[in-house]
């Protein structure tokens, strides 16, 4: 995170006593990444974070691959990935590399009877349908359509959801997410020119403490595993932490676009970075002004990159017979552009009411068993007149 945050009560200063009101101590915990390089946040517990009282098992939950190497464009019906109740066993990988694992979950339910972590990657959870609370050790945030939740690894959480009508578009990622470095000057702080600032992120200002001992499963993955752990105290038992390492929300419908006279790039869309990929927002705008531009985009290559376009709404100009859950994926290396007929049709139009999700990656992107499952075939064909 770009900037601090204070929740809880803490000591004046850090690794000092901090006692209870019955004289005990308060147990202090760093929550760092990068070594002690990164970001990182100073928590206070009841009970010592560190008291495991059984390893149950584990079981493998590694993206199932069918297409290691590809040139061949797909459209996927996202919207065909089955709900299940839990919300783990919903999630469901598509595309995956070294960095990162974009995954497709409709869960029915809200997580009841365990916690979950997972050490190998942050969580970019986008809400396509639904609302809820994101509850964490580090505070609980409320999410609705249109919102992203940024969960750090190693954030405990819980997601209770309203409804039974849930659709989530998650991007994990081995590297930190951040926000884009041009739009922060050197102090961190977000610039005037970007399309979003720190009054649009949204921080935990509930902070869930509880004080109790037993049995309480935690969901740990890590390399691809995930770890039944049973801890003798709950891990919802912060009273108090500092620091810039915390889970955080934003809602794409806060991404102002930047326009101009004439087509603007992607990267003017950006909203998350890290050093392997980036994340895209593309929100309702007014198309270019200058008297002769054409608003659809041009055709380009993707040299160094594959691109992933999740379509969350609106009238997605540029393609045909696209619609909500739908999944993009044109590979590195080979053109892509406007369907025939698009650009024909933007000529004229003022604006736009698209509403979609990009992750260019600077890996190929693997195919999963489940995306194909949901792949349209024929859609490399698409272009032909």
């Amino acid at each position: 995170m770009p900037f601090y945050h204070k929740l809880g009560e803490i000591p004046p200063k850090r690794h000092t006593i901090f006692r209870k009101p019955n004289g005990d101590l308060y147990y202090e915990q760093l929550f760092g990444t990068i070594g002690f390089d990164g970001m990182s946040t100073n928590m206070y517990h009841e009970h010592r974070p560190t008291q495991v009282k059984e390893i149950k098992g584990s079981y493998s939950v590694a993206p199932k691959v069918a297409l290691k190497n590809h040139m061949k464009s797909y459209r996927f019906h996202g919207f065909k990935i089955k709900p299940e109740k839990d919300y783990l066993e919903s999630r469901k990988a598509v595309l995956t590399n070294s960095d990162c694992t974009i995954i497709l979950a409709a869960p029915q339910e809200s997580v009841k009877d365990y916690f979950y972590k997972n050490t190998d990657a942050d969580e970019l959870i986008f809400i396509h349908k639904g609302s809820g609370k994101l509850r964490t050790f580090l505070g609980n945030l409320d999410f609705k359509y249109g919102d992203y939740l940024l969960v750090p690894r190693g954030v405990i959480y819980k997601i209770d959801f309203d409804t039974d009508d849930n659709r989530l578009f998650i991007v994990e990622s081995r590297r930190p997410i951040y926000t884009p470095k041009r739009y922060r000057n050197w102090f961190g702080q977000l610039l005037e020119h970007s399309p979003f600032c720190e009054r649009d992120i949204r921080r935990p200002e509930e902070l869930e403490t509880h004080n109790e001992k037993g049995e309480f499963l935690i969901k740990v993955r890590k390399q691809d595993e995930i770890f039944d752990m049973v801890y003798a105290t709950h891990p919802f038992d912060v009273v108090g932490y500092d620091g810039f390492n915390y889970p955080y929300a934003f809602s794409i419908h806060d991404f102002e676009p930047i326009t101009g006279r004439v087509h603007q790039p992607p990267p003017v869309h950006q909203t998350f970075e890290t050093d392997a990929f980036v994340v895209c927002s593309f929100v309702p705008r007014i198309y270019d002004y200058h008297p002769q531009a054409i608003p659809a985009p041009y055709n380009h290559s993707n040299i160094d990159s594959d691109e992933v376009l999740y379509y969350v709404d609106g009238d997605f100009m540029s393609r045909n017979d696209i619609g909500p859950g739908h999944i993009s994926l044109h590979p590195a290396g080979i053109p892509h552009g406007p369907h025939p007929g698009a650009v024909e049709r933007s000529i004229g139009q003022e604006k736009t009411d698209e509403l979609a999700v990009m992750v260019d990656t600077f890996k190929p992107l693997q195919v999963t068993e489940e995306a194909l499952q949901i792949a349209d075939d024929n859609y490399h064909k698409s272009w032909l007149e």
